[in-house]
């Protein structure tokens, strides 16, 4: 390798080699009970909110932003989980309504460099949370069932630089969901033109009112998320109009 790394492992690896290795460095698991939030999963329940406020609407992507791509990790095997953990979808993703222009923007800025963005998740289901956490229990690596999570509440969104003429990803020094020092903003001991990929992507990010996660290059969200509700809605039913 041509960086040096002090904490790393292959995604690739069975999942329940990984994260036997995690929580060996760690010394202990973090406590496995808890309470859950509450949660919406009821249709009807979901359009009251949105009536009473529509920057709740939860929006497909490509409705405002038809040029985004998707590689939809959860909708298939290729993911830390090593199953599909959203069955029955593989080219739908949703987010908040103000998320999802500030994406049309970014998409907007990003294409007059000749770049676009790739989608790994956005909304995921408080259901699929609780399946991470009964394998993982570390929110070093995924979200406390007792707490939701930015995807949960549809405000975060996972992704990448693609060059549009290639179609190839940019290279960010790591693949998604890589569960290690390297993926970390701070980690600096990159090749030059793989920090200044993850540099574009987080200031192109940041200037349309998204916030960066320290531990995953690829992890951003809009602020006050806590005025969002937990959902864990079918993606089949947030295609229905309200």
């Amino acid at each position: 390798m041509y960086y040096n790394i002090s904490k790393r492992f292959n995604i690739a690896r069975p999942v329940t080699l990984i994260f036997s290795i995690i929580l060996l460095s760690r010394g202990t698991a973090q406590e496995t009970a808890y309470s859950p939030p509450p949660v919406t999963s009821n249709w009807d329940n979901y359009r009251e909110q949105v009536l009473a406020d529509s920057t709740k609407r939860m929006v497909e992507l490509k409705d405002l932003v038809p040029g985004i791509i998707y590689d939809l990790r959860y909708a298939t095997a290729n993911n830390f989980m090593n199953r599909v953990m959203y069955s029955g979808n593989n080219h739908t993703t949703f987010l908040r309504l103000p998320a999802v222009r500030g994406l049309e923007k970014i998409q907007a800025v990003l294409n007059q460099k000749g770049l676009g963005l790739k989608i790994f998740d956005a909304y995921r289901p408080y259901s699929v949370t609780v399946k991470f956490w009964e394998l993982v229990k570390d929110e070093n690596y995924v979200a406390h069932p007792a707490k939701g999570s930015g995807h949960n509440r549809g405000i975060a969104v996972d992704l990448t630089l693609i060059n549009l003429g290639s179609g190839q990803e940019l290279d960010m020094g790591t693949g998604f969901d890589n569960f290690s020092d390297t993926a970390h903003h701070s980690f600096r001991q990159l090749p030059p033109a793989i920090l200044q990929n993850r540099l574009l992507l987080k200031s192109t990010m940041e200037d349309h009112g998204f916030k960066s996660y320290e531990k995953e290059w690829w992890h951003y969200f809009i602020p006050g998320g806590g005025q969002y509700e937990i959902l864990d809605i079918d993606f089949r039913k947030l295609k229905m109009d309200l």
